[in-house]
């Protein structure tokens, strides 16, 4: 159940958690569905460009030795989009954008209040993302219909929908958005 109608104001900023090639088709760490966040998430990114508020894009960059961090190709990153590199140390991964990061300290300084939060994998790295934001007390609205996850055990995506709504995320569609 996602709410009604939803306004982006000032105070509101977009997150796009891990939209990047390694989990997509023909990625070493595919999630399945994972391509059909990017057409939403860019209806999303042209919403919040247009309303001149800011788009943050995260992507587990992790060095040499490891998967790489290119963002999806077909995704609409313009200059304006503040890119977050986590997992940049070979011995550790980073689900959460916030992990290793400036995220927190760039969205205090933004002024941000709500987080509206779409990627992959539901499951993995939006999980501890969203429950990051929450902890810093931002409001934080799950883009429903921009999410996928990997679901290696059967319901996973589902159990990390429930607990992020159960700490407190809103649900929220594109249609909500007016995107």
């Amino acid at each position: 159940m996602s709410a009604d109608t939803v306004t982006v104001a000032e105070g509101d900023a977009l997150l796009i958690v891990d939209v990047q090639r390694d989990f997509l088709p023909g990625g070493g760490l595919t999630v399945p569905d994972g391509q059909a966040v990017v057409p939403v998430l860019n209806r999303c990114i042209q919403r919040f460009r247009e309303a001149g508020l800011p788009i943050y894009a995260s992507r587990e960059w992790q060095p040499s030795g490891h998967a790489g961090g290119g963002f999806a190709q077909r995704l609409d990153l313009g200059p304006e989009t503040h890119r977050i590199s986590k997992a940049t140390d070979p011995e550790s991964n980073a689900d959460s954008a916030f992990e290793g990061t400036d995220l927190a300290a760039a969205l205090k300084t933004a002024r941000i209040q709500r987080l509206f939060v779409g990627g992959l994998a539901t499951d993995y790295s939006v999980l501890h993302t969203v429950r990051d934001a929450l902890r810093e007390g931002l409001v934080v609205f799950l883009l429903d219909d921009a999410v996928r996850g990997v679901n290696l055990e059967p319901g996973d995506d589902l159990r990390a929908r429930q607990d992020m709504l159960r700490r407190g995320a809103q649900p929220v569609s594109l249609e909500a958005l007016g995107a």
